[in-house]
C-alpha cells in the first residue's frame, strides 16, 4: 500500500528522473574530463584551463541535467516553478564560476610557458601584462554578465532595471559619474593589454618616483620604488598622463650619469 501511494505521487516520476540524472552527469563529467586533458596535453594553456576548470565543471553539469529534468515535467507540480528558479540561479552562478577557471587557467597556461626570469625577458613581459590585463577585464565582464542574467530572473529586477535605464533625471547623472571611474579604467586596461605602454618589471619614473612595474590589477598599478616603498596609481594615469619608461624597447636598463 505504501509502495502504490508513493509510485502514485505526483513527484515520482520527476523525482526518480532527478536520481538519475545527477549520477549520469557525473559519469560524463569524469570521462569528459578525462578525455579532455590527455586531448589538450599538446596544448599547455589548453591542457591547464581544462585541469582548473574541472571543479567548477563537476557542479555546472550536474545542475545541467537538472534543469532539463525539471523543464520537462509538468507545469501542475507544486513547488515545480520554485525549483527551476532555483536551479537556474544556482546553474547561472556554477557556470560564471566556471566560466572564471577557464579564463584563469587558460591565462597560467600562456604565462608558464613564457617565464619572465631570463635575461632579455621583454617578449615574456609583453605576453604576461598583455594576458593579466585581458584576463581580468574579461573576468569582470564575465561576472558582470552572471550578475545581470541572476537579476533578470527575477521579475522585479527587470522593472527595476527597465526603469532606471530609461530615466534621465538625477539618479541617472548620478550613477553615470558613479561609475565613470570604473569604466575609465576598464578601458584603460584594454589599451595598456593592447598598446603595452607599460608592462611587468618595466622601469618607469612616474609622479617624480623611480620604480618598478610590480603589479597590474583590473583598477590600478602597483610601483615598486627604489626604497622599497609602494606607489599605487590608477590605470587611467597611464593613458592620461605623461611618464618615462626606460625599458620600453628592451630590457637592459640604460641612463645618464653626471658627475
Amino acid at each position: 500500500m505504501n509502495l502504490q501511494m508513493l509510485t502514485s505521487h505526483p513527484w515520482f516520476g520527476t523525482g526518480i528522473a532527478a536520481l538519475v540524472a545527477v549520477p549520469l552527469a557525473l559519469v560524463v563529467y569524469r570521462i569528459g574530463g578525462l578525455l579532455l586533458l590527455r586531448v589538450t596535453r599538446p596544448a599547455p594553456a589548453l591542457h591547464a584551463m581544462v585541469g582548473k576548470s574541472r571543479s567548477a565543471a563537476r557542479w555546472v553539469l550536474p545542475l545541467v541535467a537538472l534543469q532539463m529534468v525539471w523543464q520537462a515535467a509538468p507545469d501542475e507540480l507544486h513547488w515545480i516553478g520554485s525549483v527551476r528558479h532555483l536551479n537556474g540561479l544556482l546553474l547561472i552562478a556554477t557556470a560564471t564560476w566556471l566560466a572564471i577557471r577557464c579564463i584563469s587557467g587558460f591565462t597560467d597556461g600562456i604565462l608558464a610557458k613564457h617565464p619572465p626570469d631570463v635575461e632579455d625577458n621583454l617578449q615574456a613581459r609583453r605576453i604576461h601584462t598583455q594576458a593579466r590585463v585581458l584576463a581580468r577585464t574579461a573576468i569582470t565582464m564575465v561576472l558582470v554578465a552572471g550578475a545581470s542574467l541572476i537579476l533578470m530572473t527575477f521579475p522585479g529586477a527587470r522593472q527595476v532595471g527597465a526603469s532606471l535605464l530609461a530615466s534621465a533625471g538625477v539618479i541617472g547623472i548620478v550613477a553615470g559619474l558613479a561609475a565613470k571611474p570604473v569604466f575609465s579604467n576598464l578601458i584603460a586596461g584594454l589599451q595598456i593589454a593592447l598598446a603595452q605602454p607599460i608592462r611587468i618589471d618595466d622601469v618607469l619614473i612616474a609622479e617624480g618616483e623611480w620604480g618598478k612595474v610590480e603589479e597590474i590589477t583590473g583598477t590600478f598599478v602597483v610601483m615598486r620604488l627604489w626604497d622599497e616603498r609602494r606607489l599605487i596609481l590608477p590605470l587611467s594615469y597611464f593613458i592620461e598622463k605623461p611618464f618615462q619608461n626606460w625599458t620600453r624597447q628592451s630590457a637592459q636598463l640604460l641612463g645618464s650619469a653626471f658627475l
